[in-house]
């Protein structure tokens, strides 16, 4: 593995945990709907009327739920939503609307069953890359969102940026020649590591990048990784999808127990 350079945001430092008495209730209400072949169906919740709900709406905007003086998305009603264990997403980079969503099956990377090809392990052997941390949280978000379909709007993208600047959201960067080669970015809450998005501009560009933050978690005392869905790819990787139920018994354990992001920049191996 090369070696790495990493930069601490603002915030606390290790990734705080919750009290259990912090995990907030979903509502009992939501619309199941099918979000496309190879994904598991989903209830959708409505921001802010179903999460974090009516008292978030004053009576001045209710005649329009998703008009511009709606509540806006903030990083701790974010925290809030991970905890409970539901993600946003919009219909795309320049649609307004967000909504909540929480997938009957979650996919997850267990930390312990990653799984490296041969051929990876002779790009990693080859070197001739740069992996960073949170050097560039932003850019990696603009390269994830750079799609032509895309759930990260402009509101998602900010909040996001927010989080970082807070400690909560970090970024793992691959370089090559000097250029981004690929990433991935990710929320912390605990000893939980929601993964958000990566992408890759050269081959191999993101597996690198999940190689190194696999690692990070590891060391830190991570006990979750969301990948919110699973794909052909991430499966290829170990990723696994595991009952709702499951899951949340998972993030509860995650969520209220600590860990550090950056235990391994203060430690490093030999």
């Amino acid at each position: 593995m090369p070696k790495t350079s990493a930069e601490r945001p603002g915030g606390p430092g290790p990734s705080l945990p919750l009290g259990r008495d912090q995990i907030p209730r979903l509502p009992e209400r939501g619309t199941m709907v099918e979000l496309g072949e190879g994904f598991p169906p989903a209830r959708l919740f409505r921001f802010p009327q179903d999460f974090p709900g009516p008292n978030a709406i004053s009576r001045s905007m209710a005649h329009d739920m998703f008009s511009p003086a709606r509540p806006g998305l903030t990083p701790e009603l974010m925290i809030r939503a991970y905890a409970a264990g539901i993600f946003p997403m919009s219909d795309g980079a320049d649609h307004d609307r967000i909504f909540w969503v929480d997938p009957q099956r979650r996919g997850v990377f267990p930390l312990d069953g990653f799984h490296i090809s041969r051929s990876l392990r002779r790009r990693i052997r080859q070197g001739g890359y740069e992996v960073t941390v949170n050097r560039d949280f932003a850019g990696i978000v603009a390269a994830c969102a750079d799609r032509n379909e895309t759930w990260i709007n402009t509101e998602i993208a900010q909040t996001y940026l927010s989080l970082h600047e807070l400690g909560q959201a970090h970024s793992v960067e691959v370089r090559i020649d000097g250029a981004l080669a690929g990433g991935i970015f990710g929320v912390t809450l605990g000893a939980a590591f929601f993964g958000e998005s990566m992408f890759s501009s050269r081959t191999d560009g993101s597996k690198l990048a999940l190689v190194h933050l696999i690692d990070r978690l590891r060391a830190g005392g991570f006990q979750l990784f969301d990948t919110q869905f699973t794909t052909s790819h991430l499966e290829s990787l170990g990723a696994v999808e595991i009952p709702r139920a499951e899951y949340r018994r998972q993030l509860q354990i995650a969520v209220t127990s600590p860990a550090d992001f950056f235990v391994m920049d203060r430690h490093p191996s030999p």
